[in-house]
């Protein structure tokens, strides 16, 4: 029993508590002045914990306060020290040996427990040296008609090879077959020999258009020894063939051409927008090329031919570089499509209406009767239409549309100037009433 009244021990419990919540609050007080980061941690709200009131001897006692733990968990918050690792190297991994060599005892190399792992020593300037000489690339033997065909762009030389006929076809002598299949086939391995040369040297501006990525060169299906290789067994047997088999003439109108190709048009694309016009001078040749095979010599007929096929280029080709833009900006070819887009319409749309007014001087130059410029009117002002849209909207379906109307208007235009083309006899009539 204790012999302290109740009353006695109920004021000093008030007294305590008083007391104890004065020091929770000028400890809540101290630590609000505190420099530590701002965060308040439930560590230092021990003066709350519960405090036990005990009896001995008379005596209120209180349980010892709690030794105050240490400080880890404001680490974190504490400035960090910067440490300082070494960093080790980690080895080369070489790659698995081609031919496994067998052991010539059994069992030796399995008995023996494998060793540490050991740093091979890194790549020598001979190594680098190795990985930039050329590689054996092997091709098989039947990838190469695809590959060849690629890197000719046979498609491009078949309609040089069909322009090249129908100058030869239009020419006003009697047709000769054996010369016209040599002068076709001679003219198609210049244009491959051509071809193949210019895809040789425009390797590193192909790879980064989409639409030349897939090119032989490009994805290394062969070599550039290769290709080059390709190009001279063309171009030399082709050269020969149109000089000898044929005409001197057309042989030296061949050589040019590659020379004009290969050497100024391939160069200019990346230089000057001039290089659409010197294409369109390439494109135009071949047709001259068959005129001048039928008849050994340049006339009007042949320069009307080679205009045709000049203004038809345009169209042709500016219409296909428009959709094409990112492409050749990719590639840092200076289009007029990318660097001059007003001019690229406007050149568009005149050679357009040019294809009428050439269309018109077939008859006067006689190499086809007045009924050619009225049955090629009607795809005339079509194609002259589309350009004048092209010129009007500048987008992507305009240029589309005109695009795949050159494609079918260039052959009907040729098939239409054949239907209609003079007779030997006609021309004969009209020389003698011109000499009467």
């Amino acid at each position: 029993m204790y012999k302290t009244s109740c009353s006695r021990l109920t004021g000093i419990v008030h007294v305590s508590l008083f007391h104890r919540s004065s020091q929770c609050c000028y400890s809540i007080v101290q630590m609000c002045r505190s420099r530590i980061l701002g965060r308040i941690n439930l560590n230092h709200f021990s003066i709350l914990k519960r405090q036990y009131v005990t009896k001995n001897t008379r005596e209120l006692r209180q349980r010892a306060k709690p030794k105050q733990e240490p400080l880890e968990d404001l680490k974190p918050f504490m400035p960090e020290e910067t440490v300082i690792r070494q960093v080790q190297r980690i080895p080369t991994i070489k790659p698995p040996p081609s031919i496994l060599t067998v052991p010539t005892e059994i069992g030796t190399q399995s008995d023996k427990e494998p060793g540490p792992p050991q740093d091979s020593p890194g790549p020598t300037t001979q190594d680098k040296h190795e990985e930039r000489q050329w590689k054996e690339i092997k091709v098989k033997l039947d990838d190469l008609p695809g590959i060849y065909s690629r890197l000719s762009k046979i498609r491009l030389t078949a309609l040089v090879v069909t322009t090249a006929s129908a100058g030869f076809a239009l020419a006003p002598v009697p047709f000769d077959l054996g010369c016209f299949l040599l002068a076709s086939l001679g003219t198609g391995l210049a244009s491959c020999a051509a071809n193949s040369i210019n895809q040789y040297f425009e390797v590193p501006f192909d790879s980064n258009m989409n639409r030349t990525k897939n090119r032989p060169l490009v994805r290394g299906q062969i070599s550039p020894l290769h290709a080059v290789t390709f190009a001279a067994a063309c171009a030399v047997p082709g050269i020969a063939l149109l000089t000898l088999a044929v005409n001197p003439l057309t042989g030296a109108l061949g050589a040019f051409n590659i020379f004009l190709y290969t050497c100024c048009y391939t160069p200019l694309k990346r230089l000057s927008i001039s290089n659409t016009w010197v294409g369109a001078v390439v494109g135009a040749i071949p047709p001259i090329m068959g005129w001048t095979a039928a008849t050994g010599s340049l006339g009007l007929g042949a320069l009307l031919m080679g205009g045709i096929l000049y203004s038809w280029q345009f169209p042709h080709f500016n219409a296909l570089s428009w959709n094409l833009r990112e492409d050749y900006s990719r590639g840092g070819y200076r289009m007029m499509s990318v660097t001059h887009p007003t001019l690229c319409r406007k050149v568009a749309l005149r050679h357009s209406l040019a294809l009428g007014g050439l269309s018109t001087l077939a008859p006067v130059v006689g190499v086809t009767t007045w009924t050619f410029p009225l049955i090629s009117l009607p795809i005339n002002l079509y194609i002259s239409y589309l350009g004048f849209r092209f010129y009007q909207d500048a987008d992507r379906g305009s240029a589309r549309r005109l695009f795949f109307c050159s494609l079918w208007h260039l052959p009907t235009l040729l098939l239409l100037m054949l239907t209609c083309k003079k007779s030997v006899g006609d021309r004969d009539g009209e020389a003698a009433t011109a000499q009467s």
